[in-house]
Order: C-alpha cells, then structure tokens, then sequence
C-alpha cells in the first residue's frame, strides 16, 4: 500500500528538557540505519483500546474547582478536549477516599448499631453542584465532572468505593479495614435482600441513579478498592473469595436488573496477592459475572498479571492506580510510567489505564493524613491556580492525543522483556480509520537510534533517535491528525519537604528497593 497523507512525530525525553516536541517526519528510505529495527504489524491485532485518564478525586476535584473559571476551563480543554488531550478515562470514589479535602463521609452515615436498610437516608450531598454549601461529592466531584462531560461527553468513567458505611461493618468504623457483616440479616425478613450484602448491592445501584440524574453517566465501578489494605483512611478488607460471590451472588443480579450496561470489574488492588491460582478462589460462573480484572501497580510480582489474563481471557485489563512522588528520580518516574505501564503492560493485553490522582497542589495536599510529597498528574499552586504538568501527564498524552477510541493493540516489535531494562519497547496501534499511532521507549540514560516499518504499507524505513528515558510517538493517517501541543508550564516552586511518604517501589531496582 502507498504512504499515509499525514503524519506527526512527538519526542519526550525522561527528563522533560522535550515534552511531546514535534518532529519533523523522517525520510523514507529503502534500508534502515543501525538502530533497533522496528516492524509495526497491523495483521498481528491483540486486545481492544479503551483509553487513558486519571482518577478526579476529592482533593483534585477541590483544586481544579478552586482555580478561577477561566483557569479551570483552560485546564480541562487541555486534558479532555478531543482537539487537545483528549484524556478519556477518569477513576472517582464512590463516597469518600484519601486523598481528601473533606472529611471522611459515607453516603449513608447513621450511627453503628442502628440500621437503614431501605436506605432512606442515602445521599451523594446537599445543595447545588459547586456551591460553596454544598457537601459530599455535590462539592467538587460532581461538578468538576459535570463540566469534564460538557468538554468531552465520551469519558468513561469508573467508580471504586474505599468503605461501606460504618453501621454495614463489623468495626463501625469507615477507616481501618473491618469487613461487611456478611450474613446477618438488617431490616425485616430472612431473604437475601435483607442480608448485609443485599443492602450494600443496593448501596452501588442508588450511587449510579443518583449519578445518573446528575448527568453522569458510570461506565464501570469495582467491588473494593484495595480490598487487602486496612489503611488509616477510609478502607475495607476482602480476600478474594469474598468479592468472587458478593460480585456473582449479589451486585451483578442487581446490575443487571438495574444498569445492565455497567461493567463490573474484580479486584482493584496490587499484584502481589495472586500469588496462589485464582481457579482455587474462583469458580467459573462467578468470574462470568465479572467483565473485567482491575489492578494497581505499586507492588509486584507483575508477571502475576498472566494469572489473571489466562484465566479468564474474556476479562478486560484496567490498570486502575499509579503515582509518583514529587522527588521522584528520572530513572524511577520514567521506568514506572512509560516503560511498565506505558510499554510492557500494555503489550501484555492491558486495555486501559487510570492514573492516580488527576492534581495534587505543590506540597502534595490536600488530605486528611498529612501525606506531603506526592504528585498528581498536574499539580496546581494552592494559592495563585497556576498549572505544571509532569511525567504522567506526557505519559497519558502519548495515548489519549496519538490513539483514535476504538483502535486496537497491533504487533510491533520489542527489545525490552519488562519494560525498563535492555533495549527499545514499543506498542502500536491500528486506528477505526485505518490508521496507525505507535510509542517507542527508551529504557536506558544514552539515546538509541530506531528504523520503524509498517508491514503491509510503505515497507520503507523511518530512522529516529529516541532520548534517555523518553518517548518517540509516531501517528500515520489518511484524515485529519490532531497536531496540538501541551500548553506551557506556569512557574511556582515546588515544596515537598518536609516529606512524610509512605513506601512505594519502582520496577527495576531490585527487590523490594525503594525509590
């Protein structure tokens, strides 16, 4: 076949002295240089692309919604406009989360030792979306997605709770882990809408009505958020067992009575749980009641991955959390976003990926823990609004701006087995339309040279140089590219001493190193 009409090249190196840069489309040519060899191959089609994102969390939500309106629009046309960014995915609480900038609320918070089994007092929050008297997630959540919909109506959007309310648990309290009152009975009756389970199903189907009269359509939502985790904030425990019959037994008959077309998806917490096969937790009915497996990528081993993919090959895969910290080397922050989560994991059958934390300010806040030091996506001055976009930000652009909705991962060729060591990773694309976007990584600190080929099309080759640690992007088309560039960064310092972090671990830097 002849050539694309249009092209556009990007580069970014690992760190940022390019950021999305564009490229002047390399000469064709009949052989390629002496870089890495690169066949893109559109016959090879693997896993269908959802999209990329990240989480609107309370405290983002706060941020975003305290910049004044004309700082706010330009943010969310630059994330989420289809003519710019183009994020597609975004991850919310269902009820509250940390980081937040409320305190911790359910939406249905009677003192433990009575019950609401009717759920008569079941709220998402008093007064007007983005009021300055109103509560829960009518405050900043509500309304900061409400205007992400007005700009982009085609972001999905997937829900994950933290806690049940505290009056559902056997703790009564919405922090520390506990679990569900599995089994006892609430209410009036001995069937199982009476149960402690049936109730808590109804609690999932009254968020997606409210939402929905909102305006705001759930794509997706899971059972737990890191369901092994008894954090200091809100969080409740599972073992998987568990969440395989609440999901079959209960929230999926309740889904399908209900919103048939939300997805559900197992587990949203790390790897390093599935050590044991999931066929001795999991029959085969019950993970039929599930669409797709939900993980995160603070803890491996990530190989743990196939046990998922292989054992139910119809699951979709959702990366579902990430962060970096405010410090984080350019080895490390490279490594985990473009190399782990942006190349290997994608390459392994990943469908989607929802960062963590769409803004933080620049000491890492705002939350109820006195976490300092982290990073969101962008992070934004508490006082001034003013806007820097970091790593994750170009990470995400790489997909959401290059990746056409509906495209599916196509074969191309690889020298790096995990993603962050040995030679060039790839991933490519094959567009609705025929078209083809592809990302190239360099794992290692010296630029490596590449010649890229699109089998079946030009058979020519394109050399390029990609930088340490960076990205080269590539999208070849008939129709229309979008060419748009991330805005500019403002200036404002950074402040994330003194640090107070939990452990996190990058891939690459041996056992249990952490960054």
């Amino acid at each position: 076949m002849t050539a694309f009409k249009n092209e556009f090249w990007t580069v970014t190196a690992g760190d940022l002295s390019s950021k999305r840069k564009h490229l002047a489309t390399p000469e064709m040519k009949e052989h390629g240089g002496d870089g890495y060899k690169i066949v893109i191959d559109p016959s090879q089609k693997e896993q269908e692309w959802i999209g990329a994102g990240a989480a609107i969390t309370d405290a983002a939500a706060s941020l975003i919604w305290k910049q004044s309106k004309e700082q706010r629009s330009a943010l969310l046309h630059e994330l989420f406009d289809p003519k710019e960014g183009n994020f597609s995915t975004i991850r919310i609480p269902l009820g509250a989360c940390e980081p937040s900038s409320q305190p911790y609320y359910s939406y249905d918070d009677v003192p433990f030792g009575e019950h609401d089994s009717s759920l008569a007092k079941f709220s998402i929050g008093e007064g007007k979306p983005g009021a300055d008297n109103a509560t829960k997630d009518l405050k900043y959540i509500v309304p900061v997605v409400q205007e992400i919909l007005q700009i982009n109506p085609a972001v999905k959007i997937m829900a994950s709770p933290w806690s049940a309310p505290a009056w559902m648990k056997n703790t009564g309290n919405m922090r520390m882990g506990g679990h569900l009152r599995f089994g006892e009975f609430t209410g009036n009756g001995y069937a199982d809408k009476d149960r402690f389970e049936g109730v808590y199903a109804q609690y999932f189907i009254r968020y997606i009505e409210e939402y929905r009269k909102l305006g705001i359509p759930i794509y997706a939502i899971t059972i737990q958020n890191e369901p092994s985790n008894a954090a200091a904030w809100p969080a409740m425990i599972w073992n998987i067992k568990e969440l395989a019959h609440f999901g079959y037994k209960y929230l999926r008959p309740a889904l399908d009575e209900n919103f048939p077309d939300t997805k559900l998806y197992f587990w949203d917490g790390s790897l390093n749980v599935l050590n044991e096969s999931l066929s001795d937790a999991i029959n085969p009915e019950e993970a039929n009641a599930f669409d797709g497996f939900a993980f995160h990528t603070y803890d491996g081993p990530y190989t743990n991955i196939f046990k998922a993919r292989r054992f139910n090959p119809r699951w979709q895969l959702a990366m579902t959390e990430r962060r970096c910290m405010l410090e984080e080397t350019v080895e490390d922050a490279s490594h985990i976003m473009f190399g782990l989560i942006g190349n290997w994991l994608v390459r392994q059958g990943l469908s989607s990926i929802y960062l963590w934390n769409m803004a933080l300010d620049e000491r890492g806040l705002p939350n109820m823990v006195g976490s300092t030091g982290r990073r969101g996506v962008v992070t934004i001055d508490h006082t001034t609004g003013k806007v820097q976009r970091n790593l994750e930000y170009y990470m995400l652009r790489n997909f959401t701006q290059d990746v056409k909705p509906g495209s599916v991962v196509v074969g191309s060729t690889n020298y790096t087995q995990d993603g962050y060591t040995g030679g060039l990773g790839s991933v490519a694309f094959l567009g609705p339309d025929g078209s083809i976007a592809a990302h190239i990584y360099n794992p290692t600190d010296k630029p490596l040279k590449a010649s890229v080929m699109v089998n079946g099309f030009e058979n020519k080759w394109q050399d390029v140089t990609v930088p340490a640690y960076g990205t080269v992007t590539l999208h070849k088309a008939n129709d229309e590219i979008n060419e748009s560039s991330p805005r500019e960064d403002e200036a404002f310092k950074l402040n994330p001493s003194p640090a107070n972090l939990m452990d996190d671990y990058a891939p690459g830097k041996g056992v249990n190193k952490k960054n």
